[in-house]
Formats: C-alpha cells, sequence, structure tokens
C-alpha cells in the first residue's frame, strides 16, 4: 500500500513535470515560429519593397509599401509631440512580453484560443520590439488604404488580443 502511494505519488509528479515542460516547450516555439514569420516577413519587404513603387494586391485597396516606422500605432506619439528613442520604444515591447508571458504562465489550464491570443500577443511584441532594437525602427510594409501601414507583427497583436477578448466574453456567458 506504501508502496503505490509511493508510486502514484511519484508518477503525478513526473507526468505533470512533463506535462508542463512540455506545455513550456510549445509556448515557446509557438511564440519562435511567430516571431521568425513575422521577420521572415520583413526580410522580403526590405529586399523587396524598399526603393521600389508600392505593389497593388487588390487595386485601391491593399498594396505592399515600404515604410520605416519610428513611432508607435497609429503615429501616436508624433501626434502628441512626444519622441522617445528606439531603445526606449524596444524595451517597452520587451517588457510588454515579459509581462503578457507571465500572465500567460498563470492560465496553464485554458482554451486553446486562448493560449493562440497569448502567444501572438507575445510574438507581435517581441517580433517589434526586434526590430527597434537592431534597426531603430519597424519595418511596417502592409497597406490597406485609409489605413496607416502595418506588419505581420502589428496582426499578430491584434488577433491575439481579440482572441483573449473573445475567450473573457466566453468566461463572463458562461458565468452568468
Amino acid at each position: 500500500m506504501v508502496t503505490s502511494l509511493g508510486n502514484t505519488f511519484r508518477s503525478t509528479l513526473v507526468g505533470s513535470s512533463v506535462r508542463t515542460w512540455s506545455s513550456a516547450l510549445r509556448a515557446i516555439l509557438s511564440v519562435a515560429a511567430l516571431v521568425g514569420c513575422d521577420h521572415a516577413t520583413k526580410v522580403a519587404a526590405v529586399s523587396g519593397l524598399r526603393d521600389h513603387v508600392p505593389v497593388a494586391l487588390v487595386p485601391g485597396a491593399l498594396d505592399l509599401s515600404y515604410a520605416e516606422n519610428q513611432d508607435i500605432a497609429f503615429d501616436a506619439l508624433s501626434r502628441a509631440s512626444l519622441r522617445f528613442p528606439a531603445l526606449a520604444l524596444g524595451t517597452c515591447a520587451l517588457v510588454m512580453a515579459i509581462v503578457v508571458a507571465v500572465v500567460w504562465a498563470r492560465r496553464a489550464v485554458a482554451w486553446w484560443p486562448e493560449h493562440a491570443g497569448f502567444a501572438m500577443v507575445i510574438a507581435g511584441a517581441l517580433g517589434n520590439g526586434i526590430d527597434r532594437f537592431q534597426r531603430g525602427h519597424v519595418i511596417d510594409f502592409i497597406h490597406l488604404h485609409h489605413w496607416p501601414v502595418f506588419n505581420v507583427a502589428d496582426v499578430l497583436v491584434v488577433c491575439g488580443i481579440g482572441l483573449l477578448v473573445l475567450r473573457r466574453q466566453r468566461t463572463s456567458r458562461v458565468a452568468e
């Protein structure tokens, strides 16, 4: 009986540890893959779009157009007459990614879209943060007409937040 309890306790600890490490590895690989996709598209934008005319994908609606963004979303800093060095903006992105990662780690048991949302937000923050550290600006290249030029990292952040909000609304409805 004591041996049986000891074996059960040991297998529970080992099994839990393996699941935890497996989940952490999946999370890290997911974020790394998404950051890799973001940076691959930025490399393609630099080599194929810089110093070229925009490429119309959907004429009058969607272009690929190279831009170097020294500001944040929607040029919010410029509109407020503020200037921050790239290092400060990159550090903010890194801190945001760490904070989101800590929140995500505390949500080990969650619905898969919630995990995807966290991975996307972290990857987007890291993707643009790495740009700021490496280049001093963010490479943007997706241009929906009547909207600022953006990139894959921006899409990841927006879609990730969308998944987290949807999950939150779903949780709220179930609790009612």
